[in-house]
């Protein structure tokens, strides 16, 4: 248990901030899943749409340091590979 102040309020910050980021890693993880999804379906439209919808996502996340930038743009490139593969 926080014994001062400064640590209750870092205690309160922490909940919220966790409860934030959790939030945007399963909005990730959801946006991530439904260009997969579209992929395995073999509809290169609706793909297309989901990855216009999932990068913009992905980028934010990592701005917000909820994923690594390299790790986003990684996940963003191959996702774009697999699309341009369906042709």
């Amino acid at each position: 248990m926080a014994n001062t102040k400064s640590a209750t309020k870092a205690a309160r910050q922490t909940l919220r901030r966790t409860a934030v980021n959790k939030a945007r890693s399963s909005q990730v993880k959801s946006s991530v899943r439904k260009v997969e999804e579209a992929i395995a379906s073999g509809d290169k439209a609706a793909a297309k749409a989901a990855l216009a919808a999932a990068q913009p996502v992905l980028m934010r996340s990592a701005q917000k340091q909820v994923v690594h930038k390299k790790a986003a743009s990684r996940k963003v490139s191959r996702l774009t590979a697999r699309l341009k593969a369906m042709a």
